[in-house]
């Protein structure tokens, strides 16, 4: 992967550990705090938050716990762009993705299939330098699954046909892949602890009911918000073309349920789409 491009670590030492055994023994600790759950089924989506670990990582866990007897050929980490600005989405590749815990590399295959699928997909890698909500999901991908292969998604825009035309080109170019789809998404931002919690669990209701369309009504009506909600619709959407009619809301929290303070907070979801064994 020499002549590559590597996307080098923008959070690790402010959002998580940049030591790796510390790191390790973090999202260790995380998973073995989760209570288990077993999906009846194969789990072809998930959706974690992408806070720093510290307000975040235990909800997060939630979402990986259930994927520790499972194996994938790659996993499609689909997230929000907080900085760069464009339209369409961002594909990451050739090359990979750097933690401290080394380095997962890009799909290019699938990702070839996707950029193949229309003039909404590019090659922006600009738009990933200082973007955390991709870079935040691997390092637990890292502990579950090794140098697993990856395919970066940054959503330059998050509307109706962007997500659907996503979702049709992760199903497409996947064909008979075993993939994991990763919804990388954060909930409301600050408001008061009850108002998030209000506004967080129109977003838990729609998760666990796979209801991508009244999912998008709400965030276009501002009853509930998101940074997230195009990669939790392009989720549920791929995952409904996948056949994956099981759904779970794992749990949820928010930022003042950490830090205490209550008056302006994040809230922080974390579920599971699967195919329900016969």
């Amino acid at each position: 992967m020499a002549s590559k491009a590597i996307r080098r670590s923008f959070i690790a030492g402010t959002w998580y550990p940049g030591d790796p055994e510390l790191l390790r023994s973090t999202i260790s600790g995380y998973l073995q705090k989760t209570p288990p759950w077993l999906p009846p089924g194969e789990v072809v989506g998930i959706v974690a938050p992408h806070a720093g670990y510290i307000y975040s990582g235990q909800v997060a866990a939630c979402a990986y716990k259930c994927l520790e007897e499972a194996t994938y050929d790659a996993v499609l980490v689909i997230a929000p762009s907080h900085r760069a600005r464009f339209d369409g989405v961002s594909v990451y590749g050739p090359g990979g993705y750097e933690t401290p815990l080394g380095v997962l590399e890009v799909d290019e295959g699938l990702v070839a299939g996707i950029l193949a699928a229309g003039a909404k997909f590019k090659l922006l890698p600009e738009a990933h330098h200082s973007e955390h909500a991709i870079e935040i999901q691997l390092p637990f991908l890292q502990v579950l699954f090794g140098n697993i292969k990856i395919v970066p998604l940054l959503m330059g825009d998050q509307n109706a046909e962007t997500c659907e035309t996503l979702a049709g080109a992760i199903v497409e170019a996947s064909g008979k892949r075993r993939i994991l789809m990763v919804a990388s998404a954060d909930l409301s931002h600050f408001h008061d602890y009850p108002t998030a919690r209000r506004m967080d669990e129109r977003i838990l209701k729609r998760l666990q009911a796979q209801d991508e369309k009244g999912l998008k009504g709400d965030l276009e009506a501002g009853l509930s918000e998101s940074c997230g909600g195009g990669p939790m619709i392009t989720v549920m959407t791929a995952a409904r073309m996948l056949r994956a009619t099981g759904a779970r809301m794992l749990c949820y929290a928010n930022s003042g349920d950490v830090t205490g303070d209550r008056g302006s907070v994040v809230g922080y979801g974390a579920a599971v789409y699967y195919r329900q064994n016969s």
